[in-house]
């Protein structure tokens, strides 16, 4: 089942990071990969949740994530993902703002188990409610004014990730990134098209463009 989550992994070795995001994929999450603290740092604020590696190549990945924990995205949920087995090794992780903590070398199931567990803990209900639209991720189901809205899969991945955040301005290129996943060949257009079947079947309304930025979700009480 898909979960439209986006996962940034912070991780310097780069066959670890495409064998992680390969897993992670697989699984339904989108992935957004990174090879150094400065980059992660860039692309955190698209994250639902960080596989973050001990060990990066310009600072240490606890000094990074008590960055993360004095910032703006501190709720973020963190994997801390690292060879270091001791239990010293774990408490200071945990200290430094982990909210779990996988040694290598890991399974890819225990891996997703655990990402999915974590996600869960965070956002235990994923059932986002905006006026009449409810969108409950774990049913993939979407209801308007009490009737069930029959949607593909893309579109409910779409809806899902500008629903969980309604207000919000999302980019064509943060959707393509969140939806579709870095490794998509097309162009924005493929959001627009996207967004215009979401219209015809929720409403016009319901989702707005904002002229040279994107696209948000509008509850019903802020339609005009």
């Amino acid at each position: 089942m898909a979960t439209n989550a986006t996962i940034l992994v912070v991780e310097d070795d780069a066959s670890v990071r495409e064998l992680l995001a390969f897993h992670l994929v697989r699984a339904g999450f989108a992935v957004i990969e990174a090879g150094d603290g400065a980059s992660a740092w860039r692309a955190v604020e698209r994250a639902d949740a960080i596989v973050l590696d001990w060990m990066l190549p310009d600072l240490s990945g606890l000094a990074w994530l008590r960055r993360l924990r004095a910032g703006a995205s501190a709720a973020t949920p963190v994997l801390m993902l690292t060879a270091r087995a001791s239990e010293v090794d774990r408490v200071e992780g945990l200290d430094a703002g982990a909210d779990d903590y996988l040694v290598k070398p890991f399974s890819a199931a225990e891996l997703v188990a655990r990402m999915r567990a974590l996600l869960r803990r965070v956002h235990p209900a994923r059932r986002f409610t905006v006026g009449a639209l409810v969108v409950d991720v774990e049913e993939q189901r979407v209801v308007v004014d009490g009737a069930r809205v029959p949607l593909t899969r893309r579109e409910f991945a779409l809806l899902a990730c500008i629903a969980a955040h309604p207000g919000r301005v999302f980019t064509r290129n943060e959707l393509l990134d969140r939806v579709w996943g870095e490794d998509f060949v097309g162009t924005d257009r493929t959001v627009d098209q996207h967004v215009a079947q979401l219209r015809a079947r929720l409403g016009a309304a319901r989702i707005e463009t904002v002229r040279g930025r994107g696209y948000r979700l509008v509850a019903d009480d802020a339609r005009g």
